[in-house]
Formats: structure tokens, C-alpha cells, sequence
């Protein structure tokens, strides 16, 4: 059974499952250098992938397409009418309009994995037609199907925080397939810490106009970056009872509810927050977000939160509570750890592709479960592969192993660009499109900052051996995914400063030496040479776009000292 998911909006994809593993999921942004956030674009574009993957259309059996907004309704509806939306895709002579599943279920008893049936497009195969789910439920069930409960049948509740809607916690019955609604938990949209940030700071934008491309991207960025920027701040919980009173304002969850609690409190920070900066109102803003979300989320759980459907006498009575976090806002390493660090939950799992970036997974992932499926096989190099490409004059090549390139590492304090097999799924470089460096001198991190053009107050994050991970970090944990924050031990800070925040924390991956990846036997290797089990990593990409498709695009750029892949190094200079 082949199942095609499909994302045509921002963060466009085209995945495909077969029966219970992932074959492939192809972003949008990761083909040809695409601008970060692209949509699919053209229908044909699905297509275009499936043939590049060895995939005929009319092997499909069953093409599934992301709900979305209707295009008469930008921005979405604070409750959901339930009808299909109208979507256009594409441009020019090949704009289409296709129907679609709304954005989100319609809460209450309403199936939060609706099926909608559609035969206004083929995909390719005459007469087939294509299905279509809600928005909220790819990122529910396919953030569930990947997880290590449903691979162990367990029950989980999965709390869904994304985009435009309200943080919304659903609870998975593993032995009956139930998906039901619980709660929804707080009165903002998922978007909320962007459009608060959005009037502060290096982030400031007079107005939200999120119909426009350019300035969708730009927004969609914010979020990431202000976390970053949030490190230069101060948490005043004196704010915390200001904005508790400003969203009781907008309890409705309109999806610019957060601008307008910015635009409050920008015009009256003198009165209410003098002499704080602003970031110190940013990560006030976030810590505050935080808690109340941890708050609601455990008055749920245990049934104690006002207005909210009964908990499942499953996982009311269970001593063993899971917990899947996804939607863009399980990106936000300080929410992600406040609620770990809670004992709340014997066990949290976030996918590397939370965001839109894994909604033609989860897209598929919601027929593969209506059909009886469950836990998803999946491997998290399953993009695009790596190309060679067509060289810039004057580069050349010479073999070199994993070895190599960590002695490169160690005794040149060279950087290097990983550009090799498959590219990771979700917004992380996670080894096979990063860019690796010594972490062992805090100019280093400037150092790489400058190459890719970013503020100086962005992290670089470390990449540990997970044999080593407790030993250097706290927590430490299996972490792969860097979803998490984590703190070095003693001693450890000044071996490793390039990859501590300014807060000092760090966004720990993880990574297991048996990996489908070369970086993880490269930093074996610096390992053995350096004593150091820890390098630096950020992603291999052109500001603004999606990873590196091939060698050639990362010697274009030439900012790395070296591109690696697949055995070869390869360098600008005949001296090399």
C-alpha cells in the first residue's frame, strides 16, 4: 500500500509511505536550494518528486493532501465551521484550486482525524481522486505514529501547538484506535511568542501581513530567532500577572491575539515595565508562555481543568504517562524542557519534524492509521540525496575517510561542510547537511556566525557522541534530535565554549556512532584524536534557504574551509 502525503503550502513536501515505513519526504525548501518555507508550487511538482525517487504516480495508491485555510478566510476562524476549504495552488496558466480539509477539527465530539474525499484533481492517475485531513491532525497523528508508544502500542497524549491554533492536548488509545479530544489549553495561537516578538527588538514589523511571501518567511523565522535572542534578557515575573490580564482580553484564541498584547505592551512599557529592555520583555514573555502552558497541561491530565472532556478511564488509571509534543511551537526548547523537567510525564517524545515540515508525513500518517496502521517505521535521513554537481572553476578533490576529516578538525581548525547521502528530515541540520568545527575556542562560534551571516547573539549547538552525552552534559540524555536544553558539567564549559549560549545552556544533539550518518564516524574519530567527544554544528545552507542539495552549492557559497562527501574532500585551493 503506497501512500502519497502532501503539503502544499508553506513548508511544502511530498512523502511516501509504504505500508508502515517511510520511503522518502522530499521538503519543498530542500530541492535546488528553495527559499526556507516554500510552498510545493506547482501541482506537478508531485510528480517531479515521486519520479526522482523511482516512483511512478499510478503506483500510488492513495494520494492524501494537508487541510488548510480557505482562501476567502486568511488567517482561519476561531471555530472551525467544518466545511471543506478552497485552496490555490500554483500560478499563471497552471493555477488550480483544489478542495481541501479544513485547518482544524471542530473540537467537542467531532473525529479529530476526519476524512474528507475529493475527485477535483488525479495526481497523475486518471480517475483516482485524492483524501484530504485536517491540519491539526497531521501534526497528531504523525508526530503519534512516530513515536517509540505507538511502535509499543502504548497510549499517549499529544498536545498539538502550531501555527494558527490554540495549544490543543488529544489522548491516543493504542487498543481501541480512539483519538479523542481533551482540552484545548490556552487562549493564543501557536504564532503567539513570533507576533508578541514581532514588536520588539530586531524583530519590530509596524504590521502582520502574512498574505505576502516575503514577508510570511520572514515571520515564520521569527520564533527560532527570538529564542536565541531571548538569552540577552531577564525573566521579570512581575509581567506574568500583566499578561495574564491582557489575554483575558482575547480568550476567544483570534490568531493575533499575541500582536495585540505586543502593541499593548510596547505603548505602555514605560508605565508598566520601565527600564526593561526588550529582551528582557521577550523571554519574560516566553518563561511566562511556558509555565501556563505546563500549568494547564497537568490540570488536564489530571482532569481538573474547566470545561474539559472527561480523560480516558485508560489513561486515567495508568501509572506510565506519555506525552508527544508537536506543531511548530515543540521547537521551543525552554517549553520542551520546562515540561520534561516536571516529572509530569514517565516519557516525552518530539519528532526532528514537529513543524509543517513533517506534514506530508503526518498527512500519510493519518491514512496509514485509518487504514489500520500505526507506528511508522522511519529512519530521520530519509530527504534528498546528496549530489556532486557541477564544480566552480579551480575546486578539486582527493579521497579522504571519516579519520580525515577529523584530523582536518583537530589540527587545522578547519571547518567542514557535510554534504553527504540523505538529508535529514525537519528544520535541523542532524549531521548529514551540517557544518562541523572544534568547539574548543569561543571564537569559533563568531567564527561560523560570520560565515553564514547571522547575529551574533545565534547559538551554534554541539553534536555529542551519545556515549559521552551524560558525562559532558546535564541532563545528557538521548537527545538526537536537539529538541531539548542541556548544560555542561564541570570543567566541561571551558573545553567547549564555541557551543554554549550566552545563557550558558546548549541545543544538544545526540548522536549514536552506529547513525546513518558520516558525521557521527567523523566525531568518533575527532573523539580518539582530540579526547573531545563533541563538535561544533550548524546547518550547511544559504542564508535563507533550505540545506545544501549538493557539493557544488556548498563550494559556491565558499565560506567552509572544506566540503565533504561520500569518502571525498573537496577545496578551493590546489595546496590543499
Amino acid at each position: 500500500m503506497l501512500i502519497c502525503g502532501i503539503k502544499l503550502t508553506h513548508d511544502g513536501g511530498v512523502a511516501v509511505i509504504d505500508g508502515d515505513r517511510l520511503l522518502f519526504s522530499i521538503e519543498t525548501e530542500k530541492i535546488a536550494n528553495g527559499l526556507r518555507y516554500s510552498p510545493l508550487g506547482q501541482l506537478s511538482v508531485v510528480t517531479d518528486v515521486l519520479r526522482s525517487e523511482g516512483c511512478d504516480p499510478a503506483d500510488i495508491d492513495q494520494f492524501v493532501v494537508d487541510g488548510w485555510f480557505d482562501d476567502d478566510a486568511f488567517g482561519g476562524e476561531a471555530v472551525p465551521s467544518g466545511k471543506p476549504s478552497r485552496l490555490s495552488v500554483g500560478s499563471g496558466k497552471d493555477r488550480k484550486t483544489l478542495m481541501v480539509a479544513p485547518y482544524q477539527d471542530k473540537g467537542g465530539d467531532a473525529d479529530p482525524v476526519a476524512r474528507f474525499t475529493f475527485d477535483d484533481h488525479d495526481f497523475g492517475v486518471p480517475g483516482g481522486g485524492y483524501v484530504s485531513y485536517h491540519h491539526v491532525s497531521n501534526h497528531l497523528m504523525g508526530a503519534y505514529c512516530a513515536s517509540p508508544f505507538a511502535a509499543r502500542e502504548e497510549d499517549a497524549f499529544v498536545l498539538v501547538w502550531d501555527g494558527g491554533m490554540m495549544p490543543r492536548l488529544y489522548a491516543v488509545i493504542a487498543g481501541t484506535r480512539q483519538v479523542v479530544p481533551v482540552a484545548t489549553l490556552l487562549p493564543i495561537a501557536g504564532n503567539g511568542f513570533a507576533d508578541f516578538s514581532s514588536q520588539f527588538g530586531p524583530f519590530h514589523a509596524p504590521s502582520l501581513d502574512l498574505g505576502n511571501d516575503e514577508f510570511l518567511r520572514r515571520h515564520l523565522a521569527i520564533a527560532g530567532k527570538a529564542m536565541a535572542y531571548a538569552a540577552l534578557g531577564t525573566v521579570n515575573e512581575d509581567t506574568f500577572s500583566v499578561f495574564d490580564s491582557l489575554l483575558a482580553d482575547v480568550r476567544d484564541g483570534r490568531p493575533q491575539s499575541a500582536v495585540m498584547v505586543g502593541e499593548t505592551v510596547a505603548r505602555r512599557r514605560d508605565e508598566w515595565f520601565a527600564g526593561m529592555s526588550d529582551a528582557d520583555l521577550i523571554t519574560s514573555f516566553q518563561d511566562y508562555l511556558g509555565l501556563r502552558l505546563l500549568e494547564s497541561l497537568t490540570s488536564a491530565v489530571h482532569g481538573e481543568l474547566p470545561g474539559q472532556s472527561p480523560v480516558p478511564s485508560q489513561l486515567s488509571r495508568s501509572s506510565r504517562l506519555n506525552l508527544v509534543l508537536a506543531g511548530g511551537c515543540a521547537l521551543n526548547i525552554k517549553w520542551n524542557s520546562r515540561i520534561r523537567a516536571s516529572g509530569v510525564f514517565n516519557e516525552i517524545f518530539i519528532p526532528p519534524f514537529p513543524n509543517d515540515s513533517g506534514a506530508a508525513i503526518g498527512t500519510a500518517a493519518c491514512e496509514m492509521f485509518r487504514r489500520g496502521g500505526s507506528g511508522l517505521k522511519w529512519d530521520v535521513y530519509s530527504g534528498p540525496r546528496a549530489d556532486v554537481g557541477q564544480l566552480p572553476a579551480g575546486w578539486n578533490s582527493r579521497e579522504c575517510d571519516e579519520r580525515g576529516v577529523a584530523q582536518l578538525l583537530h589540527a587545522d581548525g578547519a571547518t567542514v561542510a557535510v554534504v553527504d547521502g540523505r538529508a535529514e528530515l525537519g528544520p535541523r541540520a542532524l549531521g548529514n547537511r551540517s557544518i562541523l568545527a572544534a568547539a574548543t575556542s569561543l571564537s569559533m562560534k563568531d567564527r561560523l556566525n560570520d560565515m553564514k551571516d547571522r547575529a551574533s547573539y545565534r547559538p551554534v549547538a554541539p553534536v555529542c557522541l551519545s556515549s559521552h552525552a551524560a558525562d559532558v552534559f546535564t541532563p545528557g540524555g538521548h537527545d538526537p534530535y536537539m529538541l531539548f536544553e542541556h548544560r555542561t558539567r564541570d570543567q566541561w564549559s571551558e573545553r567547549i565554549p564555541a557551543v554554549l549560549h550566552l545563557d550558558e545552556t546548549a541545543r544538544l544533539q545526540t548522536i549514536d556512532e552506529s547513525a546513518n550518518s558520516a558525521t557521527a564516524r567523523i566525531l568518533a574519530e575527532y573523539a580518539k584524536i582530540s579526547g573531545i567527544p563533541v563538535l561544533c554544528n550548524t546547518s550547511a545552507n544559504f542564508n535563507g534557504h533550505g540545506f545544501f542539495p549538493d557539493v557544488a552549492s556548498a563550494a559556491r557559497w565558499g565560506q567552509a574551509d572544506y566540503v565533504w562527501s561520500n569518502g571525498r574532500v573537496y577545496f578551493g585551493q590546489d595546496d590543499r
